[in-house]
């Protein structure tokens, strides 16, 4: 039973995380077993031990006695169906073989074992994400095409079964393509035409264009902190005054159409800076002495082995003590429209003193508002001599550097919050020698361009919302 259940030690990682369901397989050594998922409920059952004293000389004479060991306060129960299995066989001419042998490899082989004729198998790539049977009704989709192509009708009062996918119609460029788009696409133009009705609308779109054109090159979150629109208008209007870099130092940024960063040197302040907040033993510190919170929560997804999802609490306002007057609401309102500046700012633009408010973040060198960064940045401004992949116009190794000017900023901050923080800090530093240091620097060089496992890279994934 352990050994389905993946043993003790995988029962108390489920055990100790509410949200995680308990997996059971059937064939633990088998990797192609599908598990089965067990919800957690609360539950108030006695754990009892019965013992059956039977004489010998009389059978129906037996005497049983009952205690009560203990209270169950957790039930794993496995509610879903249990049939989706998928096992590594080959059928053919009413003989199945086995392939589990020829297929999984158990200890060190020759050569001979890859090179065997085998035949194909390829497992499913997902199974069915409900485990629990559901009715489905099969009804045709009032918006499906016809056998000519076209649709019956465009009546937008229609509710479909399945909604019709939006897409925007973005234009990616990277930093090997030869030229640079100097217009948008019709279907883009068209799409934000249609959702583009309100003055407000037409205002939010003149006041877009005049941001690209006093700074060409902007992040999503710099755009968002600076117009007030909804998120889905957004989607449509930025594809229609800039196109999106994939890949070089402009990677995960708009740019204004028409314009090439790559042939101009001034587009160096608008360059990117990936940055992580360092949390090891090895910077002395650890991601629990940092106060700030990651942005990837197990909250955010909805997998088959998470459920029982907590809601997000609500801040309770202070109760006001006596009668609230006029003026005190304004200066409520005051205080939250600042507030809401600061974090808007916060979210693009990093200041000496200040904390990032995720732990990985994408800055343009122009946000960096602290004077040494701009003396590195601008350390070869008018000597730039060509524009490289990783660097743009930067020196060579000048994001690496900026980055331990961030860190060591944030490392301060940290300490006048936390004296304890400070020793334990100092102490680690000393107890590292030069050459281990050299090499955790060489580490950070080879990560710059991963993914922090602690927060959500907003930025690469944000293609996924123009394709």
């Amino acid at each position: 039973m352990l050994e389905t259940l993946g043993g003790e030690e995988n029962l108390s990682k489920t055990f100790a995380n509410p949200n995680r369901r308990l997996e059971l397989r059937y064939r633990p050594q088998d990797p192609f077993c599908h598990s089965l998922c067990g919800n957690r409920f609360s539950s108030s059952n006695l754990v009892l031990r019965v013992r059956r004293r039977v004489r010998k000389n009389d059978p129906k004479d037996a005497e049983i006695h009952m205690d009560v060991l203990g209270v169950i306060g957790t039930t794993y129960k496995f509610q879903g169906m249990a049939d989706i299995q998928y096992l590594a066989v080959h059928s053919e001419g009413g003989k199945t073989t086995s392939l589990y042998d020829k297929i999984i490899l158990r200890k060190v082989e020759h050569q001979a074992f890859f090179e065997q004729d085998l035949p194909y198998f390829l497992p499913p790539a997902i199974f069915s994400r409900l485990d629990t049977p559901v009715d489905y009704f099969y009804r045709p989709d009032v918006q499906q095409r016809l056998t000519t192509g076209q649709r019956p009708t465009k009546n937008k009062n229609v509710i479909g079964l399945n909604r019709a996918r939006r897409r925007h119609n973005a234009i990616f460029v990277s930093f090997t393509d030869p030229a640079v788009p100097t217009k948008c696409l019709d279907a883009a133009r068209t799409n934000w035409m249609e959702v583009c009705h309100k003055d407000h609308d037409k205002q939010v779109e003149e006041q877009l264009r005049n941001m690209f054109e006093s700074r060409p090159i902007w992040s999503r979150n710099a755009v968002k902190a600076n117009i007030n629109i909804q998120p889905d208008k957004l989607k449509l209007l930025l594809p229609v005054v800039a196109y999106y870099m994939v890949t070089g130092p402009w990677r995960s940024l708009w740019v204004r159409l028409g314009y090439d960063p790559r042939k101009l040197p001034d587009s160096k302040k608008y360059q990117l800076l990936d940055f992580r907040i360092r949390c090891s033993t090895k910077h002395g510190y650890s991601s629990s002495d940092i106060p700030v919170k990651p942005k990837r929560s197990a909250l955010n997804y909805s997998l088959p082995i998470t459920v029982n999802k907590t809601p997000a609490s609500l801040m309770k306002l202070p109760a006001q003590e006596g009668p609230s007057t006029s003026q005190d609401t304004a200066s409520a309102l005051y205080q939250q429209k600042v507030s809401r500046v600061c974090v808007c700012e916060s979210s693009y633009i990093f200041r000496e003193g200040m904390l990032p408010p995720h732990r990985q973040m994408f800055y343009q060198l122009c946000d960096l508002d602290v004077e040494s960064i701009r003396q590195v940045v601008d350390q070869n401004t008018g000597q730039e001599q060509a524009c490289e992949e990783r660097d743009g116009w930067c020196v060579p190794g000048t994001k690496d550097k900026l980055r331990d000017m961030i860190s060591g900023m944030i490392k301060k901050v940290i300490r006048a919050q936390k004296p304890d923080f400070s020793e334990s800090s100092d102490k680690a530093e000393e107890g590292i020698p030069e050459e281990e240091n050299r090499d955790d620097d060489e580490e950070d060089e080879d990560d710059d361009f991963q993914l922090s496992e602690e927060s959500e890279n907003e930025m690469e994934t944000e293609m996924l919302d123009y394709i």
